[in-house]
């Protein structure tokens, strides 16, 4: 039990850092829909931001998981560093410098042609968050949870902040005077270009935050291990470029290819962004297990009771990852209200729960995933992945015609669950290990038998108040459930087995 007490020390101090950090960039949800509210704006943004994180995978090139695997090498640890940091500076100037050659190319395929410096601001962004991926890293390494949270938490606030000067400050005092000083730096049909310049001045300042660590590098390529880096990384950059297809592409599919015109499309991509990131909660849960599962599975691979210790990470993860969807689904009509402040968008709400599950299946995938990791078998992942980027685009290419954004979120659903279900077996057969899957299917089987009994009961009673009342019955009633059923487990746990 001390290994997961261990993991859930590492997930509060590096995960909830993240959590907390998107959370706050999340809050920009209901002041962008309100203050884009009418205008392909929104859509615009979120298409350009439906590439950034593709050419990241591409520049990162799977260098953090890597980090991770050979740092437990002792006698190579000073070298592991500064190998992957030196080929990383190299790649990521080539392809920012090819970014801003092809920006007018890139910005006409993602349908904000008339915008080709929202490339340019973006290749700046990439730059900054590639130079700032390894000393982060090497924090979570060195157990440093205190910087790596602050950084990344004011990195946030500083984002928040300028978007806000932008797109309120500087409106409204130039519209009260037409010399203002602001007009050297503002211009009012520049929309959505600030959201990504306040990105970039928060990724410039983490890269500046983290100086000290990347001055520690050190011209020292160690070429042999360069190369044995690289056959363990690439399949994790082929699955980490299928996983962007599978998490952003369909925006793209959704420009593209819905019968509309281009702002009626952009206007669409705009509630469908909208609406995904209600299911988000789950998603930076599954962020943050992940900053402290990926360094301690690694570690905790050598031991002999490894496989059990995974079995039972996984069920706490599910149980978990339930009470979420819970929390979301039960109470979306009031998270709509907080998060989604124009009401034309609501009606986009009922690709939630879809995206709720699809989600759930991506973190159990994450989970499963430890099998190819640890014996070197990422080709394994990198195949599974990009079959379920195959999914992706053939259900979007064929359904969106006609389904708009529904098809998307299925494409999602049956995405991620494909790739859980595929993982699963290949991995019991290479890496065996006793999950209780039939308890954690049962679990997700009870809180959809939830959910739908919640919408049954509310959806002719117009009271917020019962609505409430009722989701808060069910999510208590399916945490006494699970305590019932686990208590075993839970009495094992540190500060909640004494009250059971």
């Amino acid at each position: 039990m001390s290994s997961i007490k261990k993991l859930a020390g590492q997930t509060v101090w590096y995960g909830a850092s993240s959590i907390l950090a998107r959370f706050l960039l999340y809050l920009l949800t209901p002041y962008l829909t309100l203050k884009f509210s009418g205008t392909p704006e929104y859509g615009k943004m979120s298409l350009v931001y439906s590439i950034i994180p593709f050419l990241n995978i591409l520049v990162l090139f799977g260098f953090e998981t890597a980090y991770f695997r050979y740092i437990q090498r002792k006698e190579a640890e000073r070298d592991v560093y500064d190998t992957l940091l030196g080929s990383l500076l190299a790649t990521t100037t080539a392809i920012v410098l090819l970014m801003i050659l092809l920006r007018r190319q890139i910005a006409g395929f993602i349908h904000v042609g008339a915008h080709p410096e929202y490339i340019t601001i973006s290749a700046c962004i990439i730059a900054c968050d590639a130079l700032s991926a390894l000393p982060f890293a090497k924090l979570r390494h060195e157990g440093r949870p205190m910087r790596f949270a602050a950084i990344r938490i004011v990195a946030i606030i500083l984002n928040i902040a300028v978007t806000y000067f932008f797109l309120s400050v500087c409106p409204r005092v130039v519209r009260s005077n037409a010399n203002s000083v602001l007009l050297l730096v503002y211009s009012t049909g520049f929309g959505a270009g600030y959201v990504l310049i306040a990105n970039l001045v928060s990724s410039l300042f983490q890269t500046l935050a983290l100086s000290r660590q990347l001055m520690q590098f050190r011209w020292n390529f160690n070429a042999r291990l360069w190369k044995e880096i690289m056959i363990y990384a690439l399949p994790l950059t082929i699955a980490g470029f299928g996983g962007m297809i599978n998490e952003t592409f369909d925006r793209v599919l959704l420009a593209r290819r819905l019968p509309l015109t281009e702002t009626a499309a952009d206007v669409q991509v705009g509630i469908y962004s909208g609406c995904y990131k209600l299911s988000l909660l789950i998603s930076l849960f599954v962020q943050a297990f992940r900053m402290g599962a990926e360094p301690f599975f690694f570690n905790q691979s050598s031991r002999e009771d490894a496989q059990r210790t995974y079995a039972r990470v996984m069920k706490f993860f599910v149980m978990t990852i339930c009470l979420m969807f819970l929390f979301v689904a039960l109470y979306l009509n009031l998270w709509k209200d907080l998060f989604i402040r124009d009401p034309r968008m609501w009606d986009g709400l009922k690709i939630v729960p879809v995206l709720l599950f699809a989600n759930m299946f991506l973190g159990i995938y994450y989970n499963l995933s430890i099998w190819y990791k640890l014996s070197h078998r990422t080709m394994a992942g990198a195949w599974i992945t990009l079959i379920g980027a195959g999914i992706t685009l053939i259900i979007n290419y064929v359904f969106i015609p006609r389904y708009g954004y529904m098809a998307s979120a299925w494409a999602t659903f049956f995405c991620y669950g494909s790739m859980m279900l595929i993982s699963y077996v290949w991995g019991q057969r290479e890496y065996p290990v006793p999950y209780a899957w039939k308890k954690l299917v049962a679990y997700m089987v009870i809180v959809y038998l939830l959910y739908v009994l919640h919408h049954s009961l509310t959806m002719n009673v117009r009271g917020q108040a019962f609505n409430l009342a009722t989701a808060t019955v069910l999510t208590i009633a399916y945490a006494l459930f699970i305590l019932r059923i686990e208590r075993k487990e839970f009495r094992r746990l540190p500060y909640i087995g004494k009250w059971m």
